[in-house]
């Protein structure tokens, strides 16, 4: 057995080895006898033990509050998920409805002769391009197109 001193504490005995020396590591804390409580301190303590018809009411409507908080938070959780899911199908049908327009629309525009409508416009229909006195030009305030709502003065 050696004695070694530390900081800590002073005249701590560290044993070396593998048997046990003493079978009692710490020594017993000595137990204080109960104090004995007042007459009054024990109804207190009865008293408390108990729970008033008011408590139990009380306690009985905050659960059921609480039950109807909580049913409804969980019903708007779902109507949320459902609302989001939803969206997400109208999504994903606006994108293939866009993908289908945007198809159709090559595939119009790439059938289209232009050639071909300007002979049939000018030949089966009579159309002729316009003369130097029918082009009337104006000024506009924006960069839009222009709805003629009357005739243009001369």
């Amino acid at each position: 057995m050696r004695r070694r001193q530390t900081a800590a504490g002073r005249g701590q005995i560290y044993v070396y080895g593998n048997t046990v020396r003493k079978t009692e590591a710490a020594p017993q804390i000595e137990r204080r006898p109960a104090r004995r409580t007042t007459s009054t301190a024990q109804k207190n303590r009865e008293r408390a033990r108990r729970m008033s018809l008011g408590y139990v009411l009380f306690l009985s409507v905050a659960l059921m509050v609480t039950g109807i908080i909580l049913t409804g938070y969980i019903g708007l959780q779902s109507d949320i998920t459902n609302s989001v899911q939803h969206i997400s199908v109208l999504e994903k049908q606006l994108n293939d409805l866009r993908l289908a327009n945007d198809e159709e629309y090559s595939r119009i525009t790439s059938s289209v002769n232009l050639e071909e409508i300007k002979r049939v416009a000018i030949q089966e229909l009579g159309m002729q391009y316009a003369g130097e006195g029918q082009i009337v030009s104006f000024a506009s305030e924006s960069n839009d197109y222009v709805k003629q709502m009357a005739d243009i003065p001369q």
